[in-house]
């Protein structure tokens, strides 16, 4: 028998007309038709749930009672309250789902949790120093003291903001404190604290077009305007942005390699782009999610590098170079705005596992992680390589692959009038993973292409055969 948390069940809204004893017996109802409790599954005391909700005991009792007489729900003593055992529920009629094409609307998952070919945002699992890794995991485990076993500092583990202050002043040509390093559990906690710390509902900010869809999907749900700016070979067109909305608060850019079409946001433009900032008082929210990896020169430094006026706000991730489930991230805040951040990080109380932290830590300290980045740099340009040679082998005429300084990830260009979003379909029933270009425009019209991840084709043999899947579905 398992039981339910109250955090199983939705919030309940004060402002509904509906009063609370019966949004409760809503949600239940709701929760039990849908299989998330379980005939046999323990519900929450009415005692334990009053005291979650801050709700008189006789709300409570009154939902319970009209779920009871309903046939729900079963009082057993002190064995407590169960959802009826051998009920059958009669669920209800399922209303007809948009697709992510139909509505419009991308999913906020954006991307499935698993490794297809061709899958987007993974690095190289297969090479991942894992023995390495599970030493230093169990060593820090053992290493643990009950005082490591409270709540963890929600702006970070201490020696971690250390450990990425100094990596950045070598990497990435940023000159930052630990005080302004805050580590979040990935880019939506990043985005989601800049945004509670510095603009308000209505704000409205520039986002690159194309640009990641996530991004104007947190913004829509809270509130901030997204005003799309077109991107050319130099990256974002900062003139257009200043045309659009010149008085936008924020601008959130990906200057290593735009993110999806991988160009670089030249100097004119960066120093353009700083300039509008510091005029207008309005932020810059630099995401660089795979800047280490460069193939024709050595990594660009970060547009943040270039701050002098303290408009900066720069965005990385562990996703990328060492792998996704570790959900940790970090942003570097201007000095000028430690306090706040701090403020609104203690008010959101969210914080990362400390022994996560902890081991993320001693790879950094111990040297391991600069000789990844190292080793992964070669091994993407060779990979690169091997899956653009494999692929053109296979689909020349049908597709064109555009030359690109770095990134993870391959643009094919379909040629012809055949559809990227119908063609990505088509390749996810078959187990192939692709993401359509189409779907990362805010509005215009795009060049029909796919997005093909590279880092996980281990030959160029590997590409070819996964090619060939892909001629079929032409």
């Amino acid at each position: 028998m398992t039981g339910a948390r109250p955090g199983n069940i939705p919030p309940l809204d004060p402002a509904a007309a509906t009063p609370f004893y019966r949004q409760i017996y809503d949600r239940f109802r709701g929760a039990i038709a849908s299989g998330v409790l379980k005939p046999g599954d323990r519900i929450p005391s009415a005692r334990a749930l009053t005291k979650e909700l801050g709700l008189a005991r006789g709300t409570i009792e009154a939902a319970y009672s009209l779920l009871a007489a309903e046939g729900y729900i079963q009082a057993r003593g002190q064995a407590g309250t169960i959802v009826t055992p051998d009920l059958k529920p009669q669920m209800p009629v399922s209303k007809p789902i948009l697709s992510a094409e139909s509505s419009g609307i991308v999913p906020t998952s954006f991307r499935p949790d698993s490794s297809l070919p061709f899958q987007m945002g993974l690095p190289a699992l297969d090479t991942f120093p894992r023995k390495i890794w599970a030493r230093l995991g169990a060593r820090c485990a053992r290493a643990m003291l009950p005082a490591d076993m409270v709540h963890p500092a929600v702006s970070g583990l201490p020696a971690l903001r250390a450990e990425i202050a100094a990596y950045l002043q070598v990497s990435r040509g940023i000159d930052c404190s630990p005080s302004q390093v805050f580590v979040t559990s990935g880019y939506r906690h990043t985005i989601a604290l800049i945004v509670h710390t510095l603009l308000k509902a209505g704000d409205r900010v520039w986002l690159e077009n194309p640009g990641y869809p996530p991004t104007r999907e947190l913004f829509r749900h809270m509130q901030i305007e997204s005003i799309p700016v077109p991107v050319d070979r130099d990256g974002l067109v900062v003139s257009d942005g200043i045309r659009q909305a010149p008085d936008a608060r924020a601008a959130v850019v990906t200057p290593a390699h735009q993110s999806p079409l991988c160009v670089s946001l030249s100097l004119p433009r960066r120093q353009a782009l700083l300039d509008w900032a510091a005029g207008n008082e309005a932020w810059i929210i630099e995401d660089d999610y795979d800047g280490e990896y460069r193939y024709v020169s050595r990594p660009l430094p970060a547009l943040k590098s270039l701050d002098r006026e303290g408009r900066v706000l720069y965005a990385g991730t562990f996703s990328k170079v060492l792998f996704p489930s570790l959900r940790l991230a970090y942003l570097i805040v201007p000095k000028a705005e430690v306090a706040r951040f701090e403020e609104m990080t203690e008010a959101m109380a969210a914080g990362s596992p400390e022994l996560t932290q902890a081991v993320v830590t001693a790879f950094i300290t111990e040297g391991h992680f600069a000789r990844h980045i190292q080793r992964m740099r070669r091994l993407y340009a060779e990979r690169r390589e091997m899956t653009a040679a494999g692929l053109e082998s296979v689909l020349a005429g049908h597709v064109s692959i555009d030359s690109q300084p770095g990134g993870m990830h391959l643009i094919l260009r379909l040629l012809g009038e055949r559809s990227d979003r119908e063609l990505v379909a088509l390749m996810r029933r078959e187990g192939l993973y692709a993401e359509a270009l189409t779907d990362w425009m805010i509005e215009g019209e795009a060049a029909p292409a796919l997005l093909l991840n590279f880092t996980n084709i281990d030959s160029q043999r590997t590409a070819e055969t996964l090619a060939r899947r892909i001629l079929k579905l032409l």
